[in-house]
């Protein structure tokens, strides 16, 4: 019996880290839209100095862009937040475990 218990707090802490292995992933999905609204806000810069005249048309179009861009970043986030705080894996673990103990 001591044996089950011993393996079963080892699941436990195997569940633990593969939750904030995946939330650092899902952190990393924030890079992406971060490099990509630095370029995009870089080559808006540059259309504008060309053309001041259409300087509104960028502007618009750069921000539509920068919020599309910023979900997926925010997705991210979101999915971490999840595995770290909700855990469904480790509740249901916890109550398997307390089950037969």
């Amino acid at each position: 019996m001591e044996e089950l218990n011993v393996q079963m707090i080892q699941s436990g802490a195997i569940i633990l880290a593969a939750q904030a292995i995946a939330a650092g992933i899902a952190v990393l999905a924030a890079a992406g839209p971060g490099i990509g609204q630095g370029y995009a806000a870089g080559k808006a810069a540059e259309a504008a100095a060309r053309q001041p005249e259409a300087r509104g048309d960028i502007l618009s179009t750069l921000l539509i862009g920068g919020a599309l861009a910023e979900t997926s970043g925010i997705y991210g986030l979101v999915v971490s937040f999840l595995l770290m705080f909700v855990s469904p894996f480790f509740n249901t673990f916890v109550n398997w475990v307390t089950t037969f103990m």
